[in-house]
């Protein structure tokens, strides 16, 4: 038996990553999620199936949307008229209810009280007060009243 010498692989001319200089970092804000690009227009009308299905009301989905954002219902249907955007729905908001900090518990298995990003925490909310509505909570224990 021959031991033969094998030949080491060519080194590349271009450094690896692990060993190049390592660029300056900037600091960004993190990506926003895909859901606040997503049309109010078209998240509006499943808040409210979801409350039909559980008998209750358009109106309801309404008056839970005035007390959480401050939005007249005229604005509402601007906004919907307009497809703005989720982002836009939250973050134009004429008046959040100070009462809001009150809502607590999970949507989606993530708990409100948890989340750091503030816009997706109003979502969260948005999305806990309809579901309260359509496991059929009265409105003044929804409302924080």
């Amino acid at each position: 038996m021959s031991t033969r010498k094998t030949k080491s692989p060519a080194k590349s001319t271009k450094p690896s990553k692990a060993t190049s200089p390592a660029k300056p970092s900037k600091k960004t804000a993190p990506a926003k999620h895909r859901v606040f690009a997503m049309s109010f227009a078209k998240i509006y009308p499943c808040y409210v199936q979801k409350a039909e299905r559980k008998n209750r009301t358009q109106a309801e989905v309404d008056q839970i949307i005035r007390w959480l954002t401050g939005y007249t219902p005229a604005a509402v249907q601007k906004l919907i008229k307009a497809e703005a955007d989720l982002e836009t729905f939250l973050t134009k908001a004429p008046a959040w209810n100070p009462k809001c900090a009150l809502i607590t518990g999970t949507v989606c298995g993530v708990r409100i009280e948890e989340i750091d990003d503030p816009l997706m925490k109003r979502m969260r909310y948005l999305d806990k007060l309809v579901d309260e509505l359509a496991q059929g909570k009265a409105m003044e224990k929804i409302l924080r009243v």
